[in-house]
Order: C-alpha cells, then structure tokens, then sequence
C-alpha cells in the first residue's frame, strides 16, 4: 500500500512539474515507432510475399508486349509503392510534432520564470530553476523523439523507392 502511494505521489509531483507535455510527447513518439516498426515488419516480412506474387502473376501472364500490359505493368508497380510508401506520412507529421510539443514545454517552463520573478520581485532561486526544468527537459524529449523518428522514415523512404525502382527492373515487357 505504501508503494502505491509512493508512485502515486510521484506520478503527482511528475505532472506538476510540466509532466503533461512529457506525457504527450511521449505518447506521440510511442504512437509514432509503433508505425515506425509496422513499415519495417511490412517491407521485410510481408512486402516479400506481395513482390514474389507479383512477379509470378506478371511472368505467368501470356501477352506481356502491347499497351494493355504496359499499363497493368505500371498499375502493378504503383500499387506496391502505394502499399511501401503507407504510414509514412503519419511517421512524418509525428517526427515534426515531437519538437513543436518540446517548444510548447519550452513556453510553459518560462512563462512559471517569469511568474516567479513577478511575484518575488527579484526571484527565487530554486522556483527559477524549477521553471529552467520545465523548459528545457521537454524540448529535450522532442528533440530525441524527431531524431530517432527521422532516421528510421528516411531509411524506410529510400527502402520504398529502392523496391520500387527493383520492382520496374524485374516486370519486363516483351518486344
């Protein structure tokens, strides 16, 4: 029972000190490497499958030289890019959330300075630090969240237009 009070009293004193923006950025980055690990299942797990089909129904089809084939081929490859390239703009708009939610800590925190300094004319020491704290941990955990987040969308990009491109070379036509 003391431990539940303990963690309640510390979820209470977390959320008092700008912890509602933390809470937010955290669940926006969360949110955003569930997308992030579902486009790395998909490319390397299930986009396999799809690509093997598709290869098999292309060079199973018998006519694969008219204009009819070219544009099936060509309906084929946009479907894949639609299906590689699914998510990635969520995981993008999230990637530039997470710094836009650091800065709205980054407000708070100093708007509580400036409070101190207006109530206590000079300032305390302790409550200004407290309200530093609130400004700048914050901008840290959007940082950190829009950098990982950048790295994997890039990386998961280029994989799209890298398959694509893989995809174009393989589903020849016939002359």
């Amino acid at each position: 029972m003391v431990l539940l009070v303990d963690a309640i009293n510390a979820l209470r004193e977390f959320l008092d000190t700008g912890g509602q923006v933390l809470l937010v950025i955290g669940m926006v980055t969360f949110v955003m490497w569930l997308l992030i690990l579902e486009r790395f299942m998909f490319v390397f797990g299930k986009f396999r499958a799809y690509r093997k089909d598709l290869l098999n129904s292309w060079t199973s089809r018998e006519e694969r030289n008219s204009w009819n084939a070219e544009q099936i081929r060509l309906a084929m490859i946009s479907r894949a890019g639609i299906q590689l390239n699914s998510n990635l703009p969520y995981i993008n708009v999230m990637v530039a959330l997470c710094p836009l939610l650091g800065l709205l800590g980054t407000v708070t925190g100093m708007i509580e300075v400036f409070n101190v300094m207006a109530i206590t004319g000079s300032g305390s020491a302790r409550s200004m630090a407290a309200g530093v704290s609130k400004a700048t941990i914050p901008t840290m955990a959007g940082m950190v969240g829009a950098l990982s987040g950048v790295f994997a969308s890039t990386f998961l990009q280029r994989k799209a237009k890298r398959e694509v491109e893989l995809l174009e070379d393989k589903l020849l036509l016939d002359h």
